[in-house]
């Protein structure tokens, strides 16, 4: 029988990891940016091509050895059975949003995490409240879910396309938060991404996608439509990340301009978080398979006494 699940607090401590204070615009979790809650966002301050003096070699073997120790904590939460895990991941068009995600999928179990995507949604969604369709999609105790876009949308695209005026859309930040912290003391650790791209690297990366065939499915006149609203698309980000980022689930801001960092970043972010509940999930499994051996060695004894 599995233990009871545990509210999550974050529990992102390692040595390269600098605790923030309240009044502090920004610390660091490894090479992903931890915004401090009540922290004012100004997306300005923070660098997209930022890659820490690394050399791409050195940093894609980094996250290769990272990549391992996921996939074994992984196992462990699974096999425990007492904690879930959500991965979000936002950003703007060509952020690297699929990249990032296929890169995480390579190192876990498949049986155990899913991708859930979220697009324009459907009649039957709109006629719910805007966090149904989420809530219904958030990992169960022992699972892995990775959200492609999420319920952040409802406060992005919402807002800077006019699909609904701030009267529906500002409170949602404060319903954003509240539904997090509902996952949180239920049991799930909430990993939010903020994929952070440069206005050039986005445009760069539109192109590259018109001369590659492989990707013109990714091709959408849209994609430059909403280059034109990057300013009202940076406003709304900047603000989410100052009204959402909180102690139970803040955000992680992520240079992204160079896809090998943001894939050591994320990596290692991911694996911070679950490192400190890596000894009471191998507890958990010593207690319950003393619990099994013990029924096991007394179903034998039974078998050997009923056989004379």
């Amino acid at each position: 029988m599995r233990d009871r699940p545990h509210s999550i607090q974050h529990g992102l401590h390692d040595s390269s990891t600098r605790p923030c204070n309240s009044g502090e615009r920004r610390c660091a979790v490894g090479f992903a940016h931890k915004i401090p809650p009540g922290a004012t966002v100004r997306l300005a301050d923070y660098d997209p091509d930022e890659h820490a003096g690394l050399e791409k070699a050195d940093a894609i073997e980094r996250t290769a050895r990272l990549g391992a120790e996921l996939g074994e904590l992984e196992d462990l939460l699974y096999a425990a059975g007492r904690h879930a895990v959500l991965v979000v991941f936002q950003g703007r068009d060509t952020s690297g949003k699929d990249g990032a995600i296929r890169h995480l999928l390579s190192h876990v179990n498949a049986q155990s995490c899913r991708v859930a995507a979220f697009k324009v949604p459907t009649p039957q969604k709109l006629a719910h409240d805007f966090l149904w369709r989420v809530h219904k999609e958030t990992p169960p105790l022992g699972g892995m879910t990775i959200f492609n876009r999420s319920h952040y949308e409802d406060v992005l695209v919402v807002r800077v396309r006019r699909l609904a005026p701030p009267t529906v859309w500002r409170p949602r930040y404060a319903r954003i938060c509240e539904f997090e912290r509902l996952l949180t003391d239920a049991g799930t650790l909430v990993l939010k991404f903020l994929l952070h791209i440069s206005r050039e690297e986005q445009e760069e990366r539109l192109l590259a996608r018109e001369q590659d065939p492989a990707k013109f499915w990714k091709l959408s006149v849209d994609d430059w439509k909403e280059r034109e609203r990057w300013d009202d698309y940076t406003r709304a980000y900047e603000e989410m990340l100052s009204r959402t980022s909180t102690k139970h689930a803040p955000w992680l801001l992520v240079p992204a301009n160079r896809k090998w960092f943001r894939d050591l970043a994320v990596t290692e972010a991911v694996v911070q978080a679950l490192r400190p509940l890596r000894a009471g999930w191998l507890e958990s499994l010593r207690e319950t398979g003393e619990r099994e051996l013990k029924e096991i060695r007394e179903y034998r004894a039974g078998r050997c006494g009923g056989a004379r």
